[in-house]
């Protein structure tokens, strides 16, 4: 352990070693750029300071102070009741899928408005796109059913005039559907990504929900959750759907392969271990010619990317970044 400011760092492992948190929080910097923050900032019983994370307010003033401090972000905000979601776990994803291209690249990771992403449910949040040009200048099209969502991405874009022209946005009209009427012949994406809704029923995302809450340190053995309070929100769509991970995910695949010499690489999060050899056998099915599974840190959980190709070692060495 080491001290900045005499404050102790603890360096954490499980992220990316790109990931701007990777040594905790510095409160007293994100709190004298985002002043908002400091009533919701605390110290606990090991002189370590913090905040609520089962304080949706507090989350969303967190996220807000990060996303100022690391990515110049200005007057971010989202609807109640939207998923607020953990920068550094999004953020490793970011990082994670860099490295992927990178290894489609002789190891260099490609940078700059010719790399596209596609970010399925792209959420009211606009974490991916908004971490993705940040960190290496990307340019993304975002995508999701919820219109609501959809229009407050945009009101997040129109605030920071460098996301104007790296960002955009369409909204998916049948939901039923992932890629098609999003990916139109004359598209090429280096990457797609997508959080999936991994729960199948509301009453299945609610208990998990309360479960989440109670497990957090900052909630004492006495004071058990028996109600959902969402303490990082979300709602329909962003946490479950008919069939759950596994059919969102299984539909995904036997989307892609429509598409494939549109797209470098399909990714996706994948939370349910349970799920994978599935997926594979899937993956299997439609022909991917390269898959790739790599582990990450979500928060208190682990969760992971699966990754396919549909194109040769020599075809992803001949793809133009």
């Amino acid at each position: 352990m080491e001290k900045t400011n005499n404050r102790p760092i603890t360096e954490k492992t499980n992220l990316h070693p790109r990931n701007l948190d990777r040594f905790g929080y510095d409160f007293k910097q994100l709190v004298s750029e985002s002043p908002d923050l400091k009533s919701y900032v605390s110290v606990n019983e090991h002189k370590i300071e913090t905040i609520d994370f089962s304080n949706p307010d507090a989350v969303k003033a967190l996220n807000k102070a990060l996303l100022l401090s690391h990515y110049d972000i200005q007057n971010w905000d989202i609807p109640k009741n939207y998923l607020c979601p953990p920068i550094p776990g999004r953020a490793d994803y970011i990082h994670y899928i860099a490295d992927l291209l990178a290894s489609s690249n002789n190891g260099i990771i490609p940078e700059g408005e010719t790399v596209q992403g596609l970010d399925i449910g792209v959420g009211a949040n606009c974490i991916y796109p908004i971490i993705g040009n940040s960190a290496y200048g990307w340019s993304f099209v975002g995508t999701d059913t919820d219109l609501k969502a959809i229009e407050n991405c945009s009101a997040i874009i129109q605030e920071n005039p460098k996301l104007i022209d790296a960002i955009s946005l369409q909204q998916q009209t049948e939901s039923r559907f992932i890629f098609k009427n999003i990916i139109t012949p004359e598209d090429k994406f280096t990457f797609t990504m997508c959080n999936p809704p991994f729960h199948a029923s509301q009453e299945e995302a609610t208990k998990s929900t309360i479960r989440k809450i109670n497990n957090l340190e900052s909630r004492s053995a006495t004071s058990k959750v028996t109600k959902p309070v969402l303490n990082f929100g979300g709602h329909n769509a962003e946490l479950w759907c008919e069939g759950g991970e596994l059919g969102f995910v299984t539909q995904m695949i036997y989307e892609s392969a429509k598409y494939p010499m549109q797209c470098l690489w399909f990714t996706t999060l994948v939370s349910k271990k349970e799920n994978l050899s599935s997926l594979y056998k899937t993956l299997n099915k439609v022909s991917a010619v390269e898959i790739k599974t790599i582990d990450m840190a979500q928060g208190q959980k682990t969760s992971r990317i699966v990754a396919w190709t549909f194109l040769s070692k020599q075809q992803q060495k001949e793809w133009k970044f």
